[in-house]
């Protein structure tokens, strides 16, 4: 018998916590499911260039509270709040009930294994060398204070003339010590970043 555990919820009791937090029947719970996930597709497709790493969500009632912690809040609140008032109303529309945003800024996106993540897979769609980019963003979350630092880059990936098309990205499947959060979708090449305190 397989003895896989989930990370985050293997971590919940001791130094993670929920990243939705309601109560609902079960009549309801399936459909809140559904759009707690329609409104993280819909921000992190919007805030693709702001370095979201998470996306917290709490509800009460017909309210809904947003929480986006960010590494670049400039962008995600925009001139004057701009930005910040059309995802309300965007997000309005889309579920229906009252949206509250809020911005969380995120102290150092080098600790944070999505933001190292994303910034290596940018960094191996500007054909940069793999090792280079692994040891570079290795080296500078243990400089910060990270305990254990770890990434994997699995497949072909040593080949320096991989094909021009663009590499996507993609949320991983399979989880590494902490929370793997990125799967860079290279020729049968995967990504996984980890850094943990």
């Amino acid at each position: 018998m397989g003895q896989k555990t989930n990370p985050i919820g293997f971590r919940i009791p001791v130094n993670h916590d929920w990243r939705s937090k309601w109560f609902a029947p079960r009549k309801d719970f399936g459909a809140l499911l559904v759009e707690d996930q329609m409104i993280r597709d819909v921000l992190k497709k919007k805030l693709e260039g702001a370095s979201v790493p998470r996306i917290n969500i709490e509800r009460a009632a017909s309210r809904c509270r947003v929480t986006i912690l960010t590494a670049r809040p400039g962008v995600v609140i925009g001139r004057k709040g701009s930005e910040i008032d059309k995802l309300k109303e965007e997000l309005s529309r889309i579920t229906g009930k009252d949206i509250y945003v809020d911005i969380q800024e995120v102290k150092s996106p080098d600790l944070d294994a999505q933001l190292v993540a994303e910034n290596v897979a940018l960094q191996l769609e500007r054909r940069i060398a793999f090792r280079r980019a692994m040891k570079k963003a290795i080296q500078i979350a243990m400089d910060l204070g990270a305990k254990v630092s770890r990434s994997v880059v699995q497949g072909v990936s040593a080949v320096p003339n991989w094909p021009a098309s663009k590499p996507t990205t993609r949320a991983a499947s399979r989880c590494t010590p902490s929370e793997p959060t990125l799967s860079l979708a290279l020729p049968k090449q995967r990504l996984f970043m980890a850094s943990w305190e």
